[in-house]
C-alpha cells in the first residue's frame, strides 16, 4: 500500500507550493508540445499576443508577458532569425513587431497545439469546478 501524498510531501497541502508544482507540470507539458515546431514557450505568447496586430513595440510585449527587456532581445532574435516576425516603424523613434506571412503559418499551429493544451488542461478540471478556474488564478495575479 502507497504512502498519503501528504507523509511523502508535507508541502503538497500548501496552495502556493501546489500551485507551482501545477505550473511547472504544465509549462512542461506545454513546452514539449510546442518542441516540434521549434519554439518556446516564449516564443509561441509572443506570436500570440502580436497576432493581427501592428502597433506593439517590444517595450510593450516585454510588459504584458512580463518579460525583462534584457531577455526580449534574444527572444526576438530567435523569431526574427526564423522569419517569423519583422519590425516595422511606428514613428521616427519606435517600431512595431508583427507577424510575417511565415510567422502567420505558424501562429496557426501554435493556436492548435495551445487550443489542445487548454481543452486537456481544462478536462483535468472537476467539471464543477471549471466555470470558476481561470478568475480564480486571475485573482492571484491582481
Amino acid at each position: 500500500m502507497s504512502e498519503p501524498v501528504l507523509a511523502v510531501d508535507p508541502l503538497s497541502s500548501l496552495p502556493g507550493y501546489a500551485l507551482r508544482r501545477a505550473a511547472n507540470a504544465m509549462m512542461a507539458e506545454l513546452g514539449a508540445r510546442l518542441a516540434p515546431l521549434d519554439l518556446r514557450i516564449s516564443d509561441a505568447s509572443v506570436l500570440l499576443l502580436i497576432a493581427g496586430r501592428d502597433d506593439m513595440t517590444s517595450s510593450e510585449i516585454g510588459k504584458v508577458l512580463d518579460i525583462q527587456r534584457a531577455n526580449m532581445v534574444p527572444l526576438l532574435g530567435r523569431l526574427d532569425a526564423a522569419g517569423l516576425i519583422r519590425r516595422v516603424p511606428i514613428d521616427r523613434k519606435s517600431q512595431a513587431i508583427v507577424l510575417t506571412g511565415a510567422g502567420e503559418r505558424r501562429l496557426a499551429e501554435v493556436r492548435a497545439i495551445t487550443g489542445r493544451f487548454e481543452e486537456d488542461l481544462m478536462a483535468r478540471i472537476p467539471a464543477p469546478h471549471r466555470p470558476h478556474f481561470v478568475p480564480a488564478l486571475q485573482a492571484l495575479v491582481g
